[in-house]
């Protein structure tokens, strides 16, 4: 979009080329809803006028706020209406009665005529195409620059539009270091980016459970009309802060858990004692149930039972029950789980230095399994296995002097040749099993097998936890796409013709047949697949790393290796996994009250029918986007309830279900749905929503879909809660203030933005990963955190505010760290002070510091400890661990951290925040109208 002016061009719901800054536009609303939507049809707003003149508008911008709602005047960009469907602009027409606060000014470069105005891509196709041309139609374009010279133009004040870090610093100062307790039905949580402490009184924590809204429609119609996704993002083995308490478990002995006979929903707070305490009435279903005599207590003066603070169940959002046999598969008690180390020892691997890495981590890391609290040891037995065309299956039993090798090398019937000595205790084989990581990397050094197979191995590990009779999870090393003769063979499917047409969207398909059915298999026995890939090409991403996402397993990918700059980053990435609390072989099911049910899930999770979440393992960053549709009226009284019943293994092998209860308000008035929004719960919606739309239909159509709600669920909020107001004037609820930010950084995620310089591999990686994210992750993901380090005082423990993502916040003698979750870079401006730089890097100048840089120097001095800190304890924080780029400003390199500028306008296509919230602005004056 030109610098001189935002010129809007008719009708703005059609598909326009370059628009907004895709390749192929916004364009116009689909027939029909293809996803996200909610409950079908768009609404139909009336036929606009016709005949209304075209108009030249200048609007000055300025900005209203109320209690609940922004409002922002897009204008100032001279708008040149020329469409027939856009009313004329009153300056004063019907002003909220508010304090207007206007902002700064600053200056368009020059005159309105220009390249810009009247050059490629005005006048092309796309502008004058079916539906345009016409009477009256061609007047603007013709001399349209010579019409539009005027005064320079004033330019929009970027610190005047809602800012995400405005938002997140605002909601820190009013409610962070508080106690959050959960007494209250359908209250709205702290954001994600909070720090606050979880007082469990009822309802589940919100680390457990966030929604996209706390306050239900009563009716479907309601929920139609507004078309606010309603859903609930769940994380059910969240990480909980030390501060806060664990979950309390529960073990009612051989009876088992107390549940409704009719709804089978468990017992939790919003069960009724009646009849003197003799029986309960479901808070899910309405049914009476009667109370078992080893359960039965009093009731007081109030109702409640006497012991009501004695249970957690009665009094607490979340816990956990110990189940009884008639929860285990086969009636028998599960056995703990194992984990399977699967090495690929074809030539890259070992050449590169990785199979001797890793065997040298595992000595250390297998000290450190995951265990129950208190417990001295861990309970998880270890498995080895080595392979490039064939499979090398490892005896490592306590009782051998040396560890025994046994070579599989028909791939077509995979079985596991050995069961005694195969899943070993570590503690009692740990000198046979470091006898055979000393040997591994010296047996094959020399081997020049490039050749690997892949299925095989996940199909050998299923059949060894088969044979064991338990759950557990395989972590694959894997260099290649597998081309090895052998099931599961893959080919090179990589065609960046298919770009941006409507044969794109088989790239991230995943091939089907074999690996389908794999993930079955691993769901049927518990088999979790971390997968740890090192390729150097394309490799089939979406197919090789379609398990691990079935099977609530993890995908990492280090393109390139570099032993001496990825290895560390590898490390603490396979540490981090190794030791993370973890559950195996578990099944959720998410029960509600009457009048609503869940209808979809999105995560890392299998579905064999409509209401069974299965997940081969489920861990403390996974979390599942649960989606709910109306099936009747729901009352204001009752409010809306849900259960979410987790069955699962414990890494000690006791069967027990986590239950996670939530309350929310349901509400006549569209208004106190969009107070009670939550942002970061909706964008986490609309990520996994689209990323799963991107494998049925083409990115363009995903894209418009994405506009089109975002611009509905706006327009229905001004339509019917706002107060009157100018056309001019965009008004935004005060909850989702921040949301057109997010949906546009979301538009110019990798996997939605069709460009052919970006690698298939990357996009179908990150599309994979975003479907298992929490609402933190997605958060950080779609607004990047930049800090600026140049000021910084080193003698406070609190960290720099972030500022706004975007180029305009840097500064040529700064210093910036950025970080999403995944990357993190640290850039430095051209003029970065010598001391700074010798502080930091140990170097006098920016001239003289090696262009290969990967890590910081260890010196001692206040700053550079005070900037290592920080990196430590961000990289604590986060799921995965992050390799550290330093950027020079004006570097080749600094492309990769300017595509997370994400105010800016997309590198690879995707348009600004301002030229968005622009082009939303007209979509729902056009919806409007």
């Amino acid at each position: 979009m030109s610098q001189q002016g935002y010129v809007a061009t008719p009708p703005y719901s059609q598909a326009q080329s370059g628009m907004g800054g895709y390749p192929a536009g916004f364009g116009s609303a689909p027939s029909q809803p293809l996803y996200g939507h909610y409950g079908g049809q768009p609404q139909s707003f009336p036929v606009p006028p016709t005949g209304v003149q075209h108009s030249l508008v200048q609007e000055s911008f300025i900005m209203y706020e109320s209690s609940d709602a922004v409002s922002v005047e897009i204008g100032n960009r001279v708008c040149a209406l020329i469409s027939r469907d856009c009313p004329v602009f009153l300056p004063n027409a019907g002003r909220q009665s508010l304090t207007p606060v206007l902002f700064g000014t600053g200056q368009f470069g020059g005159q309105m005529a220009g390249p810009g105005m009247a050059g490629p891509g005005m006048a092309g196709p796309g502008m004058a195409g079916p539906g345009m041309a016409g009477p009256g139609m061609a007047g603007p374009f013709q001399g349209g620059a010579a019409q539009m010279a005027g005064p320079p133009q004033k330019k929009l004040d970027p610190d005047s539009i809602p800012s995400t870090t405005q938002v997140i610093e605002d909601d820190q100062a009013k409610r962070g270091g508080q106690v959050y307790a959960t007494n209250v039905r359908g209250q709205v949580p702290p954001l994600v980016t909070t720090n606050f402490t979880v007082q469990d009184q009822g309802n589940a924590s919100p680390r457990y459970m966030r929604c996209t809204t706390y306050s239900f429609p009563c009716t479907a119609d309601l929920a139609k009309q507004c078309q606010v996704p309603l859903a609930t993002i769940i994380k059910p083995f969240a990480t909980v802060p030390k501060n806060e308490t664990p979950l309390y478990v529960v073990n009612h002995g051989e009876a088992g858990p107390i549940r409704c006979n009719r709804c089978k929903a468990y017992m939790c707070p919003y069960m009724q004692f009646i009849d003197g305490g003799r029986r309960f009435q479901c808070g899910f279903c309405s049914c009476v149930n009667e109370v078992p005599a080893f359960y039965f207590q009093h009731l007081d003066h109030m109702g409640r039972r006497v012991d009501f603070y004695e249970r957690p169940e009665l009094s607490l959002g979340s816990y956990e029950f110990v189940a009884t046999l008639d929860y285990c598969k086969n009636n028998k008690s599960a056995s703990p789980p194992a984990y399977i180390f699967m090495i690929d020892v074809s030539y890259a691997n070992v050449k590169s230095g990785l199979v001797r890495l890793i065997c040298e981590e595992l000595k250390t890391l297998l000290d450190n399994l995951p265990r129950e609290e208190g417990a001295e040891s861990s309970t998880v037995k270890v498995g080895f296995v080595t392979y490039n065309k064939i499979l090398h299956f490892y005896n490592v039993k306590s009782a051998l002097a040396q560890p025994q090798m046994m070579v599989v090398s028909d791939m077509a019937e995979m079985f596991v040749p050995l069961l005694d000595g195969f899943l070993v205790n570590f503690q009692e084989s740990c000198s046979v099993i470091n006898n055979l990581l000393d040997q591994i990397p010296d047996m094959f050094a020399d081997t020049n097998e490039s050749e690997t197979v892949f299925a095989p191995v996940i199909q050998a590990g299923v059949e060894a936890l088969k044979a064991a009779e338990c759950s557990g999870k395989l972590f694959i090393f894997h260099s290649s796409i597998p081309t090895a003769e052998a099931p599961g063979k893959l080919k090179n499917r990589d065609d960046k013709k298919l770009i941006n047409t409507e044969k794109e969207k088989t790239l991230f398909q995943p091939q089907k047949g074999l690996y389908e059915q794999l993930s079955k298999d691993c769901v049927a026995q518990g088999c979790s697949v971390d997968l740890f890939l090192f390729p150097s090409q394309y490799v089939d991403m979406a197919t090789m790393g379609d398990v691990s996402t079935h099977t609530g397993g993890t995908v990492h990918k280090y393109s390139n290796f570099q032993l001496e700059l990825d290895g560390e980053h590898f490390l603490s990435d396979l540490r981090k996994d190794v030791r993370k609390a973890i559950g195996f072989d578990a099944i959720m099911r998410v029960r509600t009250s009457t009048g609503f049910r869940a209808t979809d899930f999105f995560g890392a999770v299998h579905m064999n029918n409509t209401t069974d979440v299965e997940m081969a393992a489920v861990d403390c960053d996974k979390a599942v986007t649960v989606e709910f549709k109306h099936d009747d009226t729901l009352s204001e009284e009752t409010g809306a309830l849900m259960q979410c019943a987790l069955l699962y293994t414990t890494i000690s092998g006791q069967r027990r279900l986590r239950i996670h209860n939530l309350s929310l308000n349901c509400s006549s008035q569209l208004s106190e749905l969009y107070k009670s929004c939550e942002t970061d719960a909706l964008i986490n919606f609309f990520a996994k929503s689209a990323y799963r739309a991107m494998l049925n239909q083409p990115l363009k159509t995903v894209r418009e879909i994405l506009v089109n709600q975002t611009a509905h669920m706006l327009a229905c909020y001004r339509k019917n809660c706002a107060s009157p107001s100018a056309a001019s004037q965009l008004i935004l609820p005060d909850a989702m203030k921040v949301f057109p930010i997010y949906m546009n950084s979301l538009m110019k995620t990798g996997p939605l933005v069709g460009s052919a310089e970006l690698s298939t591999d990357d996009r179908a990686h990150q599309r994979l990963s975003v479907m298992a994210m929490g609402v933190e992750e997605t958060q950080l993901l779609l607004y990047p955190r930049l800090v600026p380090l140049h000021n910084m005082d080193v003698a406070s423990d609190v960290l720099p505010a972030p500022v706004r993502c975007s180029e305009e916040r840097l500064t040529d003698a700064g210093m910036f760290l950025l970080e999403n979750g995944h990357s993190l870079f640290l850039w430095l401006g051209q003029a970065c002070t010598p001391e700074l730089v010798q502080s930091i890097f140990n170097v006098p100048s920016l001239a003289h510091m090696p262009s290969d840089l990967s890590s910081l120097p260890v010196l001692d001095n206040p700053q550079s400890k005070k900037l290592r800190s920080m990196i430590e304890a961000l990289l604590d924080q986060r799921p995965k661990s992050m390799k550290l780029l330093i950027v020079r400003q004006k570097d080749r390199s600094e492309m990769l951290f300017r595509q997370h500028l994400v105010e800016d306008k997309g590198l690879h296509g995707g348009a600004s925040y301002m030229d968005f919230l622009c082009y939303v602005h007209r979509e729902i004056r056009n919806l409007l109208t």
